[in-house]
């Protein structure tokens, strides 16, 4: 049997400013005490990939190189890309790098320059994924972004002068933001011509400063019509612009799909390094994650413990799940053979006949793949058939 891909993601929680809408583990102080900083972030993560190497051996697990390597945050950038460099170096020398492994940053395009792209291309990067969210100034502003697209355009033209493969990452759906404000991000993002596009829905929690001042009346609730609206215009013109959806979230010119994010979704091994980073070995049917706040994470560090918050052991119900959500997500689709095999029954020949009928999946080579209506609709086509087979 061939060894499961294995790769590496590593969580940088700094961001020079928190964005309205953001509820992930991030954090804009520059020193978070219990020896947790940006100066001294680097080394506390290099001690992180140590413990997890000795923790991984001693449950008999040989990892191979690593696949892919990806940087994300927050903020990666927000460190110096020489700390950036000495992570991707640590990793090469505990588990070693495959030959041509894609190995990405995230970017805020107002925390680097060519310079700064340029130390990293040298270190080994060979792709960065700039947060460019929209290109309409009263829409960045409600999202608390900093910078501008100009920012974008020069670190686009900049990378692509080093060699580097570029993506950027779009958000509809902004309170505030008309249909034609989506159109011209969208447009923006396809004269940067790049290989690869990234556009999510914006997704609010309560507990952000955005869904505060949406609860309170500030701001209008987005609204899954419009959504719907806005999604279908981004995927008419990028696939007009040649490049085809190959996750309902992401669309590439062929070939340059992100290897990492398609690790994820074909679930293969991975190590998350930082807080809140999550982990994932199927050799023992284990996800873990590590410990969110960055003072703590970092005292278990220094107590040489591996700093996971908890785990747990997926059982085959869960299994079966999420092999329904990665298959339906994707454009290879859901391999139906390998799905009932899974959950040792099958798929109702209605269930599928009435994806057919109502335009949400066609039927082909054994794999139901959702079309343009699925995709809107995917969280029910995956309960649908989670709920076909009792799982």
């Amino acid at each position: 049997m061939a060894q499961v891909p294995y790769e590496v993601y590593v969580h940088v929680p700094f961001c020079l400013r928190r964005c309205g809408y953001c509820d992930f583990n991030t954090y804009t102080a520059v020193d978070l005490g219990g020896g947790v900083s940006r100066s001294s972030y680097a080394d506390m993560a290099m001690r992180e990939m140590d413990l997890v190497k000795e923790w991984q051996l001693s449950h008999d697990l040989h990892e191979p190189p690593a696949h892919t390597i990806f940087f994300g945050g927050g903020t990666p950038t927000i460190l110096p890309a020489h700390d950036l460099v000495r992570l991707v170096a640590h990793i090469r020398d505990l588990w070693g790098i495959e030959e041509g492994a894609e190995v990405t940053t995230e970017a805020n395009p107002d925390t680097v320059d060519a310079a700064y792209l340029a130390e990293l291309q040298d270190g080994g990067f060979n792709r960065i994924s700039f947060g460019m969210q929209s290109a309409v100034p009263h829409v960045l502003k409600t999202l608390d972004r900093t910078h501008n697209q100009e920012n974008v355009v020069s670190n686009v033209d900049a990378a692509r002068r080093l060699g580097l493969r570029s993506s950027v990452d779009l958000i509809y759906g902004t309170p505030g933001e008309s249909v034609e404000d989506w159109r011209t991000s969208v447009e923006a993002a396809l004269e940067l011509d790049v290989d690869h596009i990234s556009a999510y829905a914006l997704a609010l929690e309560p507990t952000t400063k955005m869904g505060r001042m949406i609860a309170s009346g500030r701001l209008p609730e987005p609204d899954d019509d419009d959504e719907a609206t806005k999604y279908e215009i981004a995927d008419e013109l990028f696939s007009q612009a040649g490049l085809e959806w190959y996750e309902v979230s992401n669309w590439c010119r062929p070939g340059n799909e992100s290897e990492h994010n398609l690790g994820y979704w074909r679930n293969v091994d991975w190590a998350g390094i930082g807080p809140g980073a999550h982990s994932h070995y199927n050799g023992l049917a284990l996800r873990s994650w590590d410990i969110h706040h960055p003072k703590m994470w970092g005292t278990s560090i220094t107590q040489k413990r591996v700093p996971w918050a908890d785990s747990e052991t997926l059982d085959s119900t869960m299994c079966i799940e999420e092999m329904a959500i990665l298959g339906l997500r994707m454009r290879e689709g859901l391999d139906i053979a390998a799905f009932e095999k899974a959950a040792g029954m099958s798929i109702p020949d209605v269930t599928l006949a009435e994806f057919e009928r109502e335009k949400l999946a066609t039927i082909k080579n054994g794999r139901i793949i959702a079309t343009r209506r699925g995709r809107l609709l995917n969280d029910a086509m995956i309960a649908q058939v989670v709920a076909a087979v009792g799982a």
